[in-house]
């Protein structure tokens, strides 16, 4: 997903922290734009591009 990111939006800066408990979240700009605690699933293909262009 990292690559992903990095091919649609060269200038993002990404940071993988590793975390337990299965918590999966995406931050733009310190703000959540993905929490899989909150929705109860993790991220479909392409949503968190979509989410990312959304919220650009």
């Amino acid at each position: 997903m990292a690559a992903e990111i990095g091919d649609q939006h060269p200038d993002a800066q990404i940071e993988l922290i590793p975390s337990s408990g299965g918590r999966f979240e995406v931050l733009l700009d310190g703000r959540a734009i993905f929490q899989k605690s909150k929705i109860g699933r993790h991220a479909k293909r392409g949503e968190i591009l979509g989410l990312l262009d959304k919220a650009r």
